[in-house]
């Protein structure tokens, strides 16, 4: 009987932790693909999955930060979405590459060709950025997702830091620092030059002691093999001059 019961009770506490954590992996998500660092460009994947169960995802509207706006928003193909970008005129005009940008995009919408985003599946739309703002630690992205039985829900609340998660999560990009050498955006695991050349240097010094290894080894067999063969022979002439006496 106390075992039964501990089970049940077990049972029980892992469908509440189930529960409470499902909203947690149900919203509009965005996430870098390798670094998203100030100053630079990145690539962004926004995550949307099907929360319902009888009907699917046919609409994303993505909205862009006015407070920290973007100049270039390049989306890239999703097989069976339309893609459409939106742009706004700016109250304070962007320099970047020595020119003045006086608009920037203020919106991407996907809509789904075909049947969406169905029951238990996800979608990613990847998405290009730049140049990331230095100014700020994060940028917030609030999303509308509609759902073929027309139902839209709101992602448009912005998290604060030290209080609990809202009930409709805005997505929330976090940017990295800047690199020190002064490259901007550069994905995770690429080297700098003078990376590579210690990467060359070491591979180099690795390979020459390697061969110097093997010539050494190489040697010191030969000479034991000299000796063992000399010796062999010196046996033989003893051997016959005995037989011979």
């Amino acid at each position: 009987m106390k075992v039964s019961r501990i089970a049940a009770a077990g049972a029980a506490a892992g469908v509440t932790v189930l529960a409470l954590s499902a909203p947690a992996f149900a919203h509009v998500t965005v996430q870098p693909e390798g670094a998203a660092a100030k100053g630079g460009y990145a690539v962004v994947d926004f995550k949307v999955p099907n929360e319902r169960d009888d009907a699917s995802t046919t609409k994303l509207e993505v909205n862009f930060p006015t407070d920290h706006p973007l100049a270039s928003v390049m989306p890239e193909p999703v097989p069976g979405w339309k893609v459409e970008v939106t742009k706004s005129k700016l109250d304070k005009p962007l320099e970047m590459h020595g020119e003045k940008i006086s608009e920037a995009v203020s919106k991407v919408t996907w809509t789904a060709d075909g049947k969406g985003i169905q029951p238990g599946y996800f979608q990613k739309f990847p998405v290009s950025l730049g140049q990331l703002p230095e100014d700020t630690d994060t940028l917030a992205f609030k999303a509308l997702q509609t759902y073929s039985d027309k139902e839209v829900v709101r992602w448009i609340e912005v998290p604060q830091e030290g209080k609990e998660e809202p009930d409709n999560p805005a997505p929330v990009l976090k940017l990295s620092a800047a690199s020190e050498d002064g490259h901007h955006g550069s994905s995770a695991g690429s080297d700098s030059d003078e990376e590579k050349a210690e990467k060359t240097s070491a591979h180099t010094a690795a390979d020459s002691g390697s061969s110097d290894g093997t010539d050494t080894t190489a040697r010191v067999l030969g000479i034991v093999g000299i000796v063992v063969g000399a010796a062999g022979v010196a046996y033989g002439v003893l051997a016959g001059r005995r037989r011979t006496a």
